[in-house]
């Protein structure tokens, strides 16, 4: 919901630091692997009990989602090297997304397993429902250019990336309210899903 903003804001800070990093000879490939070890490593310390230490790393982690596109857009290669990189972003990103909950469901099952599966699962449908979403419209050469330039397709919702990594920080920072914030942000996450369903039945049908 708040993404569009959010990238008019930080947009000029994150091109200004890719084209530092790419002009280190660093890739945006190497810098999306970098943030996706931070996050393996924020699971990590969450499993251990070690919430602000997760928190530190996941922080670390969506930094560098956000610079490797600045790098990418830098001048990174050509353009098999932008379609490799979109597709390691994309990937990576889910693969962090189910990381984090299924962390804290490991490091209290007892409390966390129910709210926590439930949100891995809407989790699952509102990713298909975006992807499949994004190869539909592709075909129609749809763009976002507000959203800054992407490899898919980004459909607007009330769950963005954005509200996730809100809610993940809130994990950390409150993780005796894992549960309740996991419920809230399930239900939200589903009328996101839900939207992309009518859009997707006005716009393919």
């Amino acid at each position: 919901m708040f993404d569009r903003s959010i990238r008019k804001l930080i947009d000029p800070a994150l091109n200004a630091i890719g084209q530092s990093i790419a002009r280190r000879g660093v890739s945006a490939n190497a810098v999306t692997w970098i943030g996706f070890s931070c996050g393996c490593l924020a699971a990590l310390a969450i499993l251990q009990g070690a919430f602000y230490v997760g928190l530190l790393f996941l922080l670390l982690s969506r930094s560098c989602d956000g610079v490797d596109g600045a790098v990418a857009r830098a001048g990174d290669g050509n353009s098999q090297g932008s379609d490799l990189g979109g597709f390691l972003d994309i990937v990576l990103d889910f693969a962090f997304y189910g990381l984090i909950p299924f962390a804290f469901i490991l490091a209290d099952p007892s409390n966390n397993a129910v709210s926590g599966s439930l949100l891995l699962l809407v989790f699952y449908v509102n990713g298909a429902s975006f992807l499949t979403y994004a190869l539909m419209v592709e075909k129609r050469g749809l763009k976002d250019e507000e959203r800054g330039e992407k490899s898919l397709l980004y459909t607007a919702g009330l769950a963005e990336g954005s509200e996730t990594i809100f809610v993940f920080v809130l994990f950390c920072l409150f993780p005796q309210w894992f549960s309740l914030l996991a419920y809230g942000f399930s239900a939200v996450v589903a009328i996101t899903t839900i939207s992309r369903f009518a859009l997707a039945y006005r716009l393919l049908k």
